[in-house]
């Protein structure tokens, strides 16, 4: 039986660790029409553009006004598409107020070319509130793609470090300090820049905001699934903290009800941060032509996806 002075510090943990984890990150993306911003946004958030609950594309400006997007697994984290700065919808004097600037975590600001005199305007102001910003230059796969075809010796790497190199300088000389550019295309996240886009937003969040982070991540990498595991490993103590609670109060078969529900919930939680869940292996069957079945693979593994559910 716990003391009462122990009891106390344990829920005083709980607490602060239900704050944490119910506390909730909004990821702003803005950019022009025709940017890729939507793609981008959608595809960071595990769905395609085909997908119901997928923000619309278009090369016309589709975004009308700041539009929440919750991740489908992690309702406490919604991404934002903005309307562009600048636009005749949006201009470029009364951009911060119309977006409710202020409720943002961190921004990321996205360009299919050349950044814009709008687009470091809004890297300043943002600057300037304490935030955190990433320029992105994307659709990158169509810009190599034309480069090997029109280019006689392409490089890869070299024709990658071109257009970053061009970025950078351009928003420099429109007042921007040390950018952080990264190049990427929404098709294919796991290739260029994603992965150092998601290593260094993970570093520059607060700790209660970065397992939120990590948690929402498309799992395109070995180190991704790794770092979710970890998150999943230190949140550990508090569900055996929360069961031995429950355990000192003395009702006959609360215990074993409890730590049933906790289990049930703690391994929902694996499924859907670790891509197991049912929408995430009916898309990888999908995308590779197989069978539901051939994906859940062994006997072992549909039934422990069934006593999961």
């Amino acid at each position: 039986m716990m003391e009462n002075n122990d009891t106390d510090s344990a829920e005083s943990m709980i607490k602060k660790c239900l704050e944490d984890m119910n506390n909730p990150l909004h990821i702003a993306v803005t950019g022009r029409s025709g940017v890729g911003k939507s793609t981008f946004l959608n595809a960071f958030r595990g769905i395609d553009n085909k997908d119901e609950r997928a923000a619309p594309t278009g090369v016309v400006e589709t975004t009308m006004k700041p539009e929440p997007y919750p991740h489908p697994r992690h309702p406490n984290v919604t991404l934002w598409d903005l309307p562009g700065i600048g636009t005749t919808n949006c201009p470029a004097d009364q951009y911060l107020k119309y977006v409710e600037f202020e409720k943002f975590d961190l921004f990321i600001i996205v360009s299919a070319g050349h950044f814009r005199e709008h687009d470091a305007m809004l890297a300043q102001e943002i600057k300037k509130m304490g935030k955190k910003f990433y320029f992105v230059r994307s659709k990158i796969d169509q810009n190599l793609h034309h480069a090997q075809r029109s280019q006689r010796e392409y490089d890869e790497e070299k024709t990658l470090q071109e257009i970053r190199d061009n970025c950078i300088q351009g928003l420099e000389k429109q007042g921007v300090e040390s950018p952080q550019v990264f190049l990427l295309s929404s098709f294919d996240l796991h290739l260029y820049d994603f992965p150092a886009l998601q290593d260094t937003m993970e570093r520059e969040l607060p700790s209660h905001k970065r397992d939120f982070l990590i948690l929402v991540l498309p799992n395109i990498c070995k180190s991704t699934i790794h770092k979710k595991k970890e998150v999943f490993r230190s949140r550990i103590k508090y569900y055996a903290i929360l069961s031995a609670l429950v355990a000192a109060v003395p009702i006959p078969g609360l215990s074993i009800a409890a730590d049933s529900s906790i289990v049930a919930k703690v391994l929902q939680d694996y499924l859907n941060g670790l891509g197991l869940d049912e929408k995430s292996l009916e898309k990888i069957s999908n995308a590779t032509k197989g069978s539901f079945s051939d994906v859940m693979g062994r006997d072992e593994m549909s039934l422990f996806w069934k006593e999961c559910n």
